[in-house]
């Protein structure tokens, strides 16, 4: 290595302050961070040192011209040879016992020092809150270097599908209301499906997804979700030890009826689906400004044409390609589905008719025959309508009722619409009052309904008396 060597007579005229700035150039400075080793001083300023010493330099000397402390200066040319400074004995701290749990739970807690040391408290920890505070800021420094570091995740043709919600506040009709968007991106193509309800609720979330797998003509091998409340049902402890996630269950069951693997994303790390997080963003800023809706239905139009005519004709900025091309060697890849029924029609959900004559189906009610008081029927979805049966024979029949906590009541289902038959018998024949106020046995689970519905029956009934 060339080394520069400065005159002694040249150096001695020059001002003392001149050569400091190229002393510290060449030094490395500790920093605070603890369990990071670092050197005094780095080869090139030993080999500094070692030749002013030979040019006769005084100790002195040298350490005013490199801007070293003396004792440095003489430590180094103690040195044979350099070596980088290494820290032979580690101090103990009252953390030790607990750096294990630290660098698991830091990031659990957005690397919050303040939560940790509470925790830690309770734990048994008797150190103070600036011992956490400098234990946790080298972990979070390295999870900021991480996060700028961190690579593309490509995946290959039907691999992978990331789904998400987003919120749009928009002009619909006279008022402004806020739509949830449920966005699908197929991660080769980068195509997305998207479709807006007014809840996140999860008939509207498997409803979206069938949607998505009739546009594409399939759905990917792994769909990849945040810890959504209506996919994420919390975690489970196995046998062994280990924790694993949870499925809400009729969410489960879909992902099996369509044969598709659900995979969650860490936890504070949304850039693990950065596909579609892009694509929401992409929908906010390019779709919904300036637009105006008549209802629901007239944005979900809206939005698909701007999806056919927009979104899928684009040149990506990734992968610098329309994804409606790129779709073309993504389709075969995809999990077939044409064909298939829906889940929600192929579901058999099971209710006991209630003392009102009334059953409950995704926080609404429908109304069967009140001779079915008590007895379990079976409710599927077929296109637009609630089917309700008992023992393999239609009962009732509905239109789907949008939102929550409707109620739909056919008259004919009323014990008003029962002709009084004098060879029927009296137990046969159910009225009003014994319905309403009919005495509830212990072994009955009683049922909070709504005030609303018995001004609905009692309308009901002045109906049919007139």
């Amino acid at each position: 290595m060339e080394v520069e060597v400065i005159d002694q007579h040249k150096s001695s005229e020059a001002p003392a302050q001149a050569p400091r700035g190229l002393g510290r150039a060449a030094a490395t400075v500790p920093t605070p961070n603890r369990g990071v080793e670092v050197a005094v001083i780095n080869q090139q300023m030993w080999q500094s040192v070692h030749e002013r010493k030979k040019s006769g330099m005084t100790v002195s000397g040298i350490a005013r011209e490199l801007d070293l402390d003396r004792k440095t200066v003489r430590k180094c040319l103690n040195q044979p040879e350099w070596k980088p400074y290494e820290r032979t004995v580690k101090t103990p701290t009252v953390l030790d016992d607990f750096n294990t749990w630290i660098q698991a739970r830091a990031p659990q807690v957005n690397y919050s020092a303040r939560i940790l040391h509470q925790e830690l408290c309770k734990l048994g920890y008797e150190g103070s809150y600036e011992t956490v505070k400098l234990a946790v800021r080298p972990i979070r420094a390295q999870a900021s270097l991480d996060g700028l570091t961190q690579g593309r995740f490509e995946t290959g043709p039907g691999e992978q599908a990331q789904v998400d919600w987003g919120e749009l506040t928009v002009v619909m009709g006279a008022e402004r209301r806020t739509v949830h968007v449920l966005v699908m991106t197929l991660g080769f193509s980068r195509r997305a499906y998207a479709e807006g309800f007014f809840n996140e609720r999860i008939p509207n979330l498997l409803n979206a997804h069938e949607n998505a797998f009739a546009h594409f003509g399939g759905c990917c091998l792994t769909l990849l979700y945040d810890r959504m409340r209506t996919v994420f049902a919390g975690k489970v402890k196995l046998p062994d030890g280990t924790i694993r996630a949870r499925f809400n269950d009729t969410f489960k069951a879909f992902a099996d009826y369509w044969g598709f693997d659900p995979r969650l994303c860490r936890a504070y790390r949304p850039q693990t689906k950065g596909k579609v997080e892009s694509g929401v963003k992409y929908l906010k800023r390019n779709f919904a400004p300036g637009r105006v809706f008549r209802d629901l239905d007239d944005f979900n139009t809206q939005l698909m044409a701007w999806l056919t005519e927009v979104a899928d004709v684009r040149i990506h900025g990734t992968t610098h390609e329309r994804p409606v091309d790129r779709f073309q060697r993504e389709r075969d890849a995809l999990l077939q589905t044409r064909g298939q029924p829906s889940f929600l029609q192929a579901l058999v959900r099971h209710r006991v008719v209630a003392g009102d004559w009334l059953i409950s189906v995704d926080s609404n009610r429908y109304s069967v025959p009140f001779g079915l008081i008590g007895k379990t029927v079976q409710v599927t979805r077929e296109g637009g309508d609630v089917v309700i049966r008992f023992r393999c024979k239609e009962v009732a029949r509905h239109d789907v009722l949008p939102g929550r906590h409707q109620l739909s009541i056919k008259p004919e289902h009323g014990p008003g619409a029962v002709p009084r038959n004098t060879h029927r018998r009296q137990s046969d024949v159910i009225s009003v009052e014994s319905v309403l106020h009919r005495v509830v046995t212990p072994s009955e689970e009683v049922q909070v309904r709504d005030l609303l519905i018995y001004e609905q029956l009692a309308q009901q009934t002045a109906v049919e008396a007139v």
